[in-house]
């Protein structure tokens, strides 16, 4: 699992959603699916994102198997990431997923949306 993440899951499933779990981790593979990229890259295609975050985020990958780090004997160091074959055969997986946010985001926002005064439930009085 992710690093230092100690986990009795025995579920294929739940091991395999552990990973990916993070709110960034599923960005940081999308945007890796179009090749390599470098930090500072990765950082500005995922607006929001702190460095902290995204070092903590890609080492989790990089442990798990899904993200390959190549760092290149130069001045100033480069650092590339990219995804491993293990982390490429997820982006089926996660372009399904999308699919389905798409074709049902209007029925899953509409359950978040607060219900107008005149619509909210009632308390019931105290028995």
């Amino acid at each position: 699992m992710t690093a230092g993440y100690k986990t009795k899951l025995t579920c294929p499933i739940q091991r395999s959603v552990a990973l990916i779990s993070d709110k960034w981790k599923v960005l940081i593979i999308c945007t890796l699916s179009d090749g390599k990229r470098r930090f500072g890259e990765l950082q500005r295609a995922m607006n929001g994102i702190t460095p902290t975050v995204l070092t903590r985020a890609l080492r989790d990958l990089e442990a798990d198997g899904l993200v390959d780090r190549t760092v290149f004997a130069e001045v100033p160091p480069r650092v590339e990431y990219a995804l491993t074959p293990l982390g490429g055969s997820l982006l089926p997986i996660l372009a399904q997923l999308h699919e389905w946010a798409d074709k049902n985001a209007d029925r899953l926002l509409a359950r978040h949306q607060p219900l107008p005064a005149e619509q909210k439930p009632t308390e019931k009085p105290a028995a």
